[in-house]
């Protein structure tokens, strides 16, 4: 982890051809003017890079000092909603499994009301004492409106899974296909049955 007391001596060991935007060919016109690292186009000043790169000899100014411009996009749309336990003892009986997901379904839960979304697929992931895997899925056409009937869908996969003798070392819950919603109670949902 680079901290921000860390981060001007980072930038200068830096290869220049790791800083965003500078591709194949500019690395090449770089090296060609003995400039092969951050600490290199730091030494360079801001007319030198302006006459030899034009109007993007300002940005690799900024780059070679920390300083990035570019809009920090911090709103990308999430896609699901999960939280998943790793048990210190395995799990060997749906009770057992359909108890350890109480406080997943929980985590779950709070995030989506706190965010304001909603989701039409509840997926259960699996993960057995011998670090195999699966993954089971339930859709809905409308958006699952409460913790309750996550449970319930999660509950279903649980007693859908085939008899196994490993136990269970890790579930998972995650709602996915994500809508925001309004706070208020929409209509119950049915689940299809995976074909």
């Amino acid at each position: 982890m680079v901290t921000p007391a860390m981060g001007a001596a980072f930038v200068e060991t830096l290869p220049v051809g790791r800083f965003h935007g500078v591709g194949p060919a500019t690395v090449a016109k770089m090296e060609r003017l003995g400039i092969h690292t951050g600490a290199d186009l730091k030494a360079q000043s801001l007319a030198f890079l302006q006459e030899r790169f034009g109007k993007i000899g300002p940005y690799y100014y900024g780059i070679s000092r920390g300083i990035d411009e570019r809009p920090v996009r911090a709103n990308r749309i999430r896609k699901s909603v999960g939280a998943e336990n790793t048990f210190s003892a395995d799990l060997h009986t749906p009770d057992a499994m359909r108890e350890a997901l109480g406080p997943i379904i929980d985590k779950v839960w709070r995030h989506c009301e706190g965010a304001g979304t909603r989701g039409r697929t509840v997926t259960l992931k699996v993960k057995y004492a011998d670090f195999r895997q699966i993954t089971r899925a339930l859709s809905s056409a409308a958006p699952v409106g409460s913790r309750a009937e996550i449970e319930r869908a999660a509950f279903r996969l649980i007693d859908d899974l085939p008899a196994d003798p490993r136990g269970v070392r890790l579930l998972g819950v995650t709602l996915s296909a994500l809508t925001n919603e309004t706070m208020s109670a929409p209509p119950p949902v049915q689940f299809a049955l995976p074909l």
